[in-house]
């Protein structure tokens, strides 16, 4: 429901503040039915919804490391890879989907969850390890995204990638923190987990992939 309220206010901000880029994207997406567990949209709005969620997400994410807000040429990339990546197939294959988001600070990531929740991803927050372990018990996911250090643990994310390990737990994990070095990506690969990522666009296209790959849909576009 949230989702709903925001990402229309969300749209027409973006619309007005990247204008032609974002016409570009509206004009030339395809118009298709979807259909299924009792509710009807259209490809075309989420594509919307991702489009403007993912700006957003990146447009936070810049201000708040002082970086050159997005571009015209990034936002057309996205909005590019959006409507190649999200179909009617996706959104059947990605509908219900269950991912469990670890972060001691979720508010940091609300529009990250607006962008795959408009996939039809179903997505429980918990804010520690311990809460995690627990959920995990009693609960399967699809995909697990974890950031990295939640107090007192500087390496949270590792620890709790050990310990689903140790308990035989190989549901995908992807880190989703402060880096994407390739020293860090080849540590969490070694540990276990897909990739670590700070990129929200590259985020979504994890999760889209590793889902589709999931459902035996092959593979998306990789960002990477």
């Amino acid at each position: 429901m949230l989702s709903v309220i925001i990402w229309p206010s969300l749209f027409v901000y973006f619309l007005i503040r990247f204008g032609p880029d974002l016409k570009d994207f509206i004009k030339g997406a395809a118009e298709f039915s979807f259909k299924g567990a009792g509710f009807e949209a259209t490809v075309r709005r989420k594509q919307n919804e991702i489009v403007a969620s993912l700006i957003a997400a990146k447009t936070a994410k810049q201000e708040a490391s002082n970086e050159n807000r997005i571009g015209g040429a990034e936002i057309k990339g996205i909005a590019d890879y959006i409507s190649t990546s999200v179909s009617t197939r996706t959104l059947r294959r990605t509908l219900n989907a269950q991912i469990l988001w670890v972060d001691d600070n979720p508010e940091n990531n609300i529009n990250e969850r607006q962008a795959l929740e408009s996939l039809g991803v179903s997505i429980t927050i918990s804010t520690s390890t311990n809460d995690a372990i627990e959920l995990l018990s009693f609960n399967t996911y699809d995909l697990i995204i974890s950031d990295m250090g939640r107090p007192p643990d500087p390496q949270a994310g590792y620890t709790l990638l050990d310990k689903m390990r140790a308990q035989g737990n190989q549901t995908p994990y992807i880190i989703y923190a402060g880096s994407r070095a390739p020293e860090h990506r080849a540590e969490s690969r070694r540990r276990g987990a897909i990739t670590c990522t700070n990129q929200p666009d590259e985020l979504f296209d994890l999760v889209l992939m590793t889902l589709e790959m999931k459902k035996g849909a092959g593979t998306s576009l990789n960002l990477m």
